[in-house]
């Protein structure tokens, strides 16, 4: 028996409303998790601008715990939504399960690693000897959790995917609820400081993970888990890590960014700005989730449309799609320019902290309104089986525009000059992205859907 699925046949903007607005909430919520922990530790009165840079080296490594989930997660999701769309629900199942067990074994092998190596990382990613104690006393728990952080989100891909996003939009209400409460409880009133934020937030992880799971057990779900789905498959783990990498690669990139970043913060600027940056990171989160959250709700709709080869409905949902997340930038941009000093304020009052951070801000986000459709645009490659160009465009703002010119730019003008890295990368990456994306809009009909994706030609290749 089949289950009839929404996303070939509704209105493509009721569909849109329906898996994104749930997903844009999801994930401005989840987005708490990080910027809460620095809001109550910037305003603790024994932890501060130390406190706020301390999780903003730790930073990078749980970077890596949101590349794994997406690799497996995203990657998943989208061939688990190609096959539904194929009318293939028992190879879909075969899916689900085989991603389930990468998530749960690389979640449990990231935290041996993490624990056996935590100072000498710590170090690596350029924790000074002041900021040391902080990020470690931080980090020490948070990979302690990783394997509920990467199976929750891994997981609730496959909600989304499923026909069930507002179930997907409560795993991160739940999770990011439980984290808001514990967070006080555990820094002011336990005082456990950096430990109480990040057990705050492995405690909200471990019940998002047991609530996803459980959904996949349950009645509520339109596709199950089974015991013999379980099963490792290498051939269904090449196809959805293949599926996943880009977004996988994305973070990774994110965190070697976020390395290097810190790094040539602490050459020219000092901890005093890791400090802004870790603001900046985190107002930053909260501007560009909504988009990430639309790109979620809008990557079913446009798997499962090519998938069933209604290349209209494709074409229609990618779109409207790259206009809204558009506005939601634009409206982003307008906040950073308008409202910078109370945007910082949130985190911390220091007067040195506000001096260095409110003009960064400015600067960092000059070119956000060009940021909606460059994710849109790359995204758009992934759910459509095209890895390759997915990878190409997503690592193209992190990996071959940005890291470089955080390395150059402070060379010729230091501190500021790290800080118009930002803009510079956006606008080139968007204009690559506007290139190759019309190009494959025209080409959209005689792109063959994925059947083995080791083995498919690309937009970029032959």
């Amino acid at each position: 028996m089949t289950h009839h699925n929404p996303l070939g046949s509704e209105k493509i903007g009721t569909l849109i409303l329906k898996f994104s607005v749930p997903a844009i909430i999801g994930m401005v919520v989840s987005a708490t998790y990080n910027i809460v922990d620095r809001i109550y530790i910037g305003n603790a009165a024994d932890l501060g601008p130390n406190g706020l840079a301390g999780i903003t080296v730790s930073f990078p490594l749980m970077l890596i715990q949101l590349a794994i989930g997406v690799l497996f997660g995203v990657g998943g999701a989208t061939l688990f939504a190609i096959r539904l769309g194929q009318k293939k629900p028992q190879e879909a199942e075969q899916v689900l399960g085989n991603a389930l067990v990468l998530l749960v074994v690389t979640g449990l092998s990231y935290t041996i690693f993490g624990e056996v190596f935590l100072n000498p990382i710590l170090q690596l990613f350029g924790a000074s000897e002041t900021v040391l104690p902080y990020a470690a006393d931080y980090l020490r728990v948070i990979f302690l959790g990783s394997v509920f952080q990467i199976v929750s989100l891994g997981m609730n891909h496959f909600v989304r995917a499923d026909g069930s996003p507002k179930i997907a939009m409560m795993t991160m209400f739940i999770g990011a609820g439980i984290n808001i409460v514990l967070d006080p409880v555990f820094i002011y009133g336990f005082g456990w400081g950096m430990a109480g934020a990040a057990w705050a937030t492995i405690l909200a992880q471990a019940v998002s993970a047991t609530w996803v799971v459980l959904y996949f057990i349950g009645k509520r779900s339109h596709h199950h888990l089974h015991k013999v789905n379980l099963r490792i498959q290498p051939a269904l783990i090449q196809q959805i890590a293949a599926l996943g990498l880009p977004g996988f690669l994305l973070q990774l990139a994110s965190s070697v960014l976020n390395t290097v970043l810190n790094k040539s913060l602490l050459t020219y600027g000092g901890d005093l700005a890791i400090s802004g940056m870790g603001v900046i990171n985190s107002v930053q989160t909260f501007l560009v989730m909504p988009v990430i959250g639309l790109n979620q709700g809008v990557q079913p709709i446009v798997s499962f449309n090519f998938g069933a080869h209604q290349i209209q409905r494709v074409r229609e949902a990618i779109l409207k799609a790259m206009g809204i997340a558009t506005v939601i930038v634009g409206t982003g941009f307008l906040v950073t320019r308008f409202f910078p000093s109370l945007l910082v304020a949130l985190f911390n009052r220091d007067a040195a902290l506000m001096a260095f951070t409110v003009p960064a801000l400015s600067t960092w986000f000059l070119m956000l309104p060009v940021v909606g459709f460059q994710i849109l645009g790359a995204n758009f490659f992934q759910a459509i089986g095209r890895y390759k160009t997915a990878m190409v465009l997503t690592l193209t703002r992190q990996v071959l525009i940005l890291i470089p010119a955080v390395l150059i730019l402070p060379m010729l003008y230091g501190l500021q000059g790290i800080l118009y890295a930002a803009p510079i990368a956006d606008g080139l990456a968007a204009v690559l992205t506007l290139i190759v994306f019309l190009k494959a809009l025209k080409e959209l009909e005689n792109i063959p859907v994925p059947v083995n994706t080791g083995a498919q030609n690309d937009v970029l290749g032959e």
